[in-house]
């Protein structure tokens, strides 16, 4: 078995350049587990790093500073304290301007986070509601933490203060995402297997259970227009919900072992969805067509080999920024980035036990986390999107598949406008 087709020369595949990395301290739990990185974010605006440590930790870190760090200390054996060293510096004089960075104990081991930001204009769900004991600011971040415990605690980011304590789930919570409108809605997945909808604006309060899984849900994802939400989980089915109404539109059926992660395009023409079968799919989540299958073994397996071990099992997947690139992390110990017309990576990391993978809000890193709680970040592919997918990327934005078709133009260009040509 290959980790790359017959025609590819592994060989020839650009290595992705190691920018640096933020090594977890040695445990001071006594514990066979809990240590793990389950989870990485980037800030919207990319103020902000966020990585679950490992137990109960998260640490928010300021971006710019740390990346700064980087830079002056080389790409190698760069420590989670080092990198943190210039934020140290917000209390001296002359620094107070710079965002702190935090250090958070959450009481329970962490397996999820999601940062989320307000846009006043965008008023709670409950418009009756006329008294709130929170009042968010264009100006607030806020980073929710999902815990073993299955309660979800909100913070604020620059302040490191608890906000809310959400309870309802009875199981883990195993994924969180902010709607991407600054509207502060939020969902989490559980291995209760139930989707729950929180409305922040107001309180917090819970407005919406979404239960269609038969097990654990592993993760969720926002479209950029909030008019969808994609959920996968312990089955092999992917679950496309509307949430305007609050009802599942469809479910995307073709891979063979369960389905642990997924992620919109930037124009929400495409969704990408990772599975232990050993591969990434790329679907047309308007009408349900599989558009791109990405393979991490080969040959592929038979559906009774890829539904169980195989030493490919893909755990992260995430869409670039560019609207161009994929990127997948899977047990064979590589980090690939795809491009979203061609089968076979155009560049590959090293990286052992990864667990979770994002690109930063700029798109030019990927960072990546691990079972022993560190973080390691690589330059992602650097391409200068051509005018055509620029244009199509504005197109696709304001306009479904369905009235893409409709369209008076000619038939590749439609095909291209859809992502098949």
């Amino acid at each position: 078995m290959a980790s790359f087709p017959p025609r590819v020369n592994e060989k020839e595949i650009v290595r992705s350049r190691t920018i640096g990395e933020l090594l977890a301290p040695a445990a001071p739990f006594d514990k066979k587990c809990g240590g793990e990185n389950w989870t990485v974010a980037f800030a919207p605006d990319g103020s902000y790093f966020a990585w679950s440590q490992g137990y109960r930790i998260v640490k928010l870190v300021p971006w710019s500073q740390c990346r700064k760090n980087f830079l002056l200390h080389g790409s190698k054996n760069v420590t989670n304290s080092s990198c943190l060293k210039l934020a140290r510096q917000n209390s001296n004089g002359g620094q107070k301007n710079k965002p702190p960075k935090h250090v958070i104990d959450c009481g329970d081991i962490v397996w999820s986070l999601a940062f989320g930001s307000s846009v006043p204009e965008k008023q709670s769900r409950c418009v009756n509601i006329e008294w709130h004991r929170f009042r968010f600011g264009q100006d607030q971040l806020l980073l929710a933490t999902g815990l073993n415990n299955g309660r979800i605690k909100i913070w604020d980011v620059y302040t490191g203060k608890l906000l809310l304590n959400l309870v309802d789930h009875i199981e883990m919570v195993r994924d969180l995402t902010f709607a991407p409108d600054g509207s502060l809605l939020l969902v989490s997945a559980s291995r209760d297997k139930t989707l729950r909808v929180w409305d922040l604006k107001d309180d917090g309060n819970m407005v919406k259970v979404l239960r269609a899984h038969q097990n654990w849900v592993y993760s969720c994802a926002f479209s950029p227009d909030c008019s969808m939400l994609c959920s996968v989980g312990a089955s092999k089915a992917v679950f496309l919900w509307n949430m305007d109404k609050y009802t599942m539109i469809r479910k995307l059926e073709g891979h063979h072992h369960d389905v642990v992660a997924c992620d919109f395009s930037p124009d929400g023409a495409l969704l990408a969805t990772a599975s232990y079968d050993t591969r990434v799919y790329v679907w047309d989540p308007h009408n349900g067509d599989l558009l791109m299958e990405f393979g991490h073994l080969f040959p592929s397996p038979t559906p009774i080999f890829a539904g169980g071990a195989n030493d490919r099992w893909v755990r992260a997947v995430s869409f670039s920024h560019d609207g161009l690139h994929v990127a997948s992390l899977a047990d064979d110990k590589m980090v690939r980035f795809w491009r979203i017309d061609e089968d076979c990576p155009v560049q590959v990391a090293p990286l052992s036990n990864g667990l979770c993978c994002a690109f930063s809000t700029d798109g030019s890193v990927l960072a990546a986390g691990t079972h022993d709680g560190s973080v390691y970040f690589w330059a992602t592919p650097r391409q200068v999107p051509s005018l055509q997918h620029i244009c199509r990327m504005s197109i696709r934005r304001v306009m479904s598949t369905q009235e893409v078709q409709k369209l008076p133009v000619p038939s590749k260009i439609l095909a291209f406008l859809s992502y098949r040509g």
